[in-house]
This record gives structure tokens, sequence and C-alpha cells, in this order.
């Protein structure tokens, strides 16, 4: 096999290796409340969705403010620059992987929905609803206020 070619398969090995491995491990950017990347690689967080970056709420006085973003910058300022494990569990079909998440053997998924950041995207999973049922309780961040569920401001629906 010429050299190129020995090249440019172990380049797309490579490439391949992080969404088919089970961990990604490493200094993680936040796309989104829901959504890192690492090392070139996007990862949706599993079983839960928070607000889209452009999404707002209303605060209980009526006011809106930018919940989505407002979620990812949380979630920065949690993270930070240490590093995170995702567990993968699947690909989307986007071919994005699915994982948990987690930094100091805490899970950031549900320190996301427990924290009123995401809610539990029971659509996929039950594994967050107590978290979830706990910050609505305490009117934590998105539970403070009206919001839109954001699989239904993804398909247009907004705050009246």
């Amino acid at each position: 096999m010429p050299m190129l070619q020995i090249v440019a398969v172990l380049a797309l090995m490579l490439s391949a290796a992080p969404i088919t491995a089970n961990e990604l491990v490493g200094v993680a950017s936040v796309i989104d409340a829901d959504t890192l990347e690492i090392r070139g690689v996007r990862i949706r967080s599993h079983g839960i969705d928070a607000p889209e970056s452009q999404q707002l709420c209303t605060n209980p006085s009526g006011q809106q403010w930018g919940c989505g973003q407002q979620a990812a910058f949380a979630l920065s300022d949690r993270i930070g620059r240490r590093t995170v494990n995702c567990a993968v569990r699947d690909v989307d079909r986007y071919d994005r992987a699915i994982a948990v998440c987690t930094q100091d053997n805490q899970d950031l998924n549900r320190w996301l929905v427990s924290e009123g950041w995401a809610v539990a995207y029971r659509r996929y999973s039950r594994d967050y609803i107590g978290a979830e049922d706990q910050a609505r309780r305490a009117g934590y961040n998105i539970w403070a206020g009206q919001f839109v569920m954001p699989w239904e401001w993804r398909r247009g629906q907004r705050l009246p």
C-alpha cells in the first residue's frame, strides 16, 4: 500500500475513533447548555434538553431574559477549563455523540437539570425527572418564571 494511502486510512481511523469510543475525555467547549465539544467532537447531553441559545424566558415580574444564553454561561462557568469525561451512549442523526458527561464525578447533565438550566427530556430518558421536579418546586432559574419547553421552541412556539 502506498504511504499516502496508509496515512489517509490512519487519519480516517483516528478521526472516527472519538465518536465510536465509549468515552471522550478532555477540556470541553460549551456550544450551548446541552451540547459540548471535546477535541472536535460534538456531544449532545443524554436525557436532557436546555433552552436554545436565542431562547427567551420571563422572570416573575414578566421581564424577558436570555435563558438559553444564561444556561450556556452557567455550564461554561461550572466546568471552566477542567477536564470533562463523557460516557458515550449513542450517536444521533446529526452525528453528535449522545453522552452523560461528568466532572469530578458529578453528572453535569443532572447538575443542569437540578439547577433549573435544563429539563428532563422524557422522550428519550427518565433519568433526570426527579432532578427536574426538585428544580421546579424550588423555582430555580427557568422555573422561576415562564418559558417554552425547548422542543416546542424549536418548532416555533414562543412566549405569549
